[in-house]
């Protein structure tokens, strides 16, 4: 395809776009100014810092950005201060002090909650044409239809990637994503490293960096109800403990250009998570699981993927956010603006909640690649879309490896 007509296809994938409603799949949901939906949120439970709050672990270098920083404030609630002249923009400033026993069942449970939605009467589309390959750049394929999400056989250790729930506290309250643990190239079979969307950990160009951000792998491993739930002891609820993130990277693409909504960033929504378990085990998540998978960050040509697998953990309507969910769909090429290069999209009904959760290459279960994760969807949830993996996203995995190198 020329220069030319890749231009042409990709501004009329910016008039898609903005016929469109698309929006950050993170959890929500949550209204801005203009009333476009960010995703579920939560209302934060009353008494948080108080009892049941075990104890706090700071990081071993606080940046100089918080070094009039009280613990004891922290873990008694300071943290829920999102002053914007505080809030952390810088990668280098990513702090998040663990604070014990914080994100306990019912924490998890709250952030689930969804009572918003938002209507849509746009009609989707799409352009372009070419057979993939080096012409995948600039190219929107025709929407895909519909895949039917659906539920992951129990017990998820068993039948699913090494997938589970990202938590975290926002602005807005608490919400929850997903994410996958990914094998680290410096520490062969002892990796504490989970891949996840950027907007999952930072909220882009509107904001810094999120707090008490937390990995919680096979959540709900047996699939239990609501009613289960309120009974069920913590390991029912998270079978491998809880890991918090000791360090959070994205791309500089999206910390510079991240939007809740309209696609901006989505090209580049990418970010991995440094954890360490709270129960202070000494294993590392990989070791605690039993697997981590690989990431390709060669940018996969469509042609060359007769289908990917997507997970997640969806929680807005007519999902709960209490058990994960897959699609399995040949994916095409949305380009959403000639800003942004051109994702993957998948037909897949998952809701917010499932972004940042992995695509797989293949459906078969050796097929076990990570070629992208969740990133945008409509929000009549007809497609998700998810970045294609290259430089950018292979350089954030790469620097947190190398950050902490030689200390799992």
């Amino acid at each position: 395809m020329s220069a030319t007509s890749r231009r042409r296809s990709a501004l009329a994938a910016a008039a898609v776009a903005a016929a469109l409603a698309v929006t950050a799949a993170a959890c929500g949901p949550a209204e801005d100014e203009s009333g476009a939906q960010a995703g579920p949120s939560a209302t934060a439970p009353d008494g948080e810092g108080g009892p049941g709050i075990d104890g706090l672990r700071l990081p071993e270098e606080l940046p100089a950005a918080l070094k009039d920083f009280d613990p004891e404030k922290w873990k008694n609630g300071e943290w829920r201060n999102w002053d914007k002249d505080d809030w952390l923009r810088e990668a280098r400033d990513f702090v998040n002090p663990i604070i014990e026993g914080l994100w306990d069942p019912e924490r998890m449970k709250d952030a689930e909650e969804n009572d918003r939605r938002v209507d849509s009467d746009a009609d989707g589309g799409g352009t372009g044409g070419g057979t993939g390959g080096e012409g995948d750049e600039g190219v929107t394929d025709p929407d895909p239809a519909p895949r039917k999400a659906r539920p992951v056989a129990t017990p998820y250790r068993e039948n699913a990637p090494a997938v589970g729930k990202v938590f975290m506290d926002t602005p807005k309250g608490p919400m929850v994503c997903s994410g996958t643990v990914v094998e680290d190239p410096r520490s062969p079979g002892k990796s504490n490293l989970v891949a996840t969307a950027g907007h999952c950990v930072h909220a882009g160009s509107a904001g810094g960096w999120f707090r008490n951000v937390v990995f919680v792998p096979a959540y709900n491993d047996s699939a239990l109800r609501v009613s289960e739930l309120e009974q069920a002891s913590p390991t029912d609820v998270a079978p491998h403990g809880v890991f918090w993130a000791t360090w959070a990277q994205t791309t500089e693409h999206w910390i510079s250009n991240g939007s809740e909504t309209g696609g901006l960033g989505a090209s580049q929504d990418f970010a991995v998570l440094r954890v360490e378990a709270e129960d202070k085990s000494g294993k590392s998540l990989e070791e605690t699981v039993g697997t981590a998978v690989p990431v390709d960050f060669g940018k996969p040509s469509v042609a060359s993927l007769s289908s990917v697998r997507a997970y997640g953990y969806p929680a807005a309507p007519p999902f709960d956010g209490l058990t994960m969910h897959t699609c399995t769909d040949r994916p095409g090429r949305l380009t959403l603006s000639e800003s942004e290069s051109t994702m993957y999209r998948i037909g897949c009904t998952m809701t917010g909640g499932s972004s940042g959760g992995g695509w797989f290459a293949g459906e078969g279960s050796g097929e076990r690649t990570l070629v992208s994760v969740t990133s945008i969807g409509t929000i009549d949830h007809t497609w998700l879309a998810g970045p294609r993996l290259g430089e950018e996203a292979e350089g954030v995995l790469e620097g947190v490896s190398e950050k902490f190198a030689g200390k799992n």
